[in-house]
């Protein structure tokens, strides 16, 4: 049963907590994790990139010259892709790159990242985290103390708008909770550090 360290706020470590086999203890199947991470880009895209079409272009509304009789080629409008200032062929419209994976492959993939973070030693539990104010200073040197000054993901029970706001300017740290996680920000985090009662509901709601 794979095991993690628990600290408290100032970054002394008060003991070990055992963590479920079923969701921290897996082999991690690299495959699906692969999956969900590309998943996760691609549902982000905003896809709102466009080209003007020749029907999009301004002018171009009369035939540039006679169809015979000129000795050049036959041509229909001055906004026909092959003239300059002329429309895109084929050039990309707004679309959707978002698709669907199915739950149990979403499943699969967190519980992957959540072992191959438990098997790296990068949970970091945290007896009772929470922050009297909102003070990113404080916040940052208790990131320090614990050895995740370089960026992490923290997850809490439930939302903490003391710990979210002291949290949000720290560059490479991202908040959730524990009900919302996906597997593109646990891999992403260089430390995934946990509540005690938000591991708790980890495993209440992912096994």
């Amino acid at each position: 049963m794979p095991k993690a360290a628990v600290y408290d706020m100032s970054g002394k470590q008060i003991g070990e907590i055992e963590l479920s086999d079923s969701i921290f203890g897996i082999e991690p199947n690299v495959s699906v994790m692969h999956d969900m991470v590309k998943n996760h880009l691609a549902n982000k895209r905003q896809g709102t990139q466009s080209t003007l079409t020749r029907t999009e272009v301004s002018g171009g509304g009369r035939k540039p010259w006679r169809q015979k009789g000129t000795g050049r080629a036959r041509q229909g409008s001055i906004r026909a892709p092959q003239w300059t200032h002329g429309g895109i062929a084929l050039g990309p419209k707004p679309r959707s790159y978002s698709y669907t994976i199915n739950k149990k492959a979403r499943r699969l993939a967190l519980k992957s990242a959540l072992s191959s973070k438990a098997a790296a030693n990068e949970i970091i539990v945290i007896d009772n985290l929470n922050m009297d104010e909102i003070k990113t200073k404080k916040f940052a040197g208790f990131l320090n103390a614990v050895g995740a000054g370089n960026g992490a993901l923290i997850v809490t029970a439930a939302p903490n708008e003391n710990i979210i706001k002291s949290a949000r300017n720290i560059p490479g740290v991202k908040t959730t909770i524990a009900t919302v996680l996906n597997t593109y920000d646990v891999l992403n985090g260089k430390k995934f550090i946990v509540d005690r009662e938000a591991v708790a509901r980890i495993e209440e709601v992912y096994a």
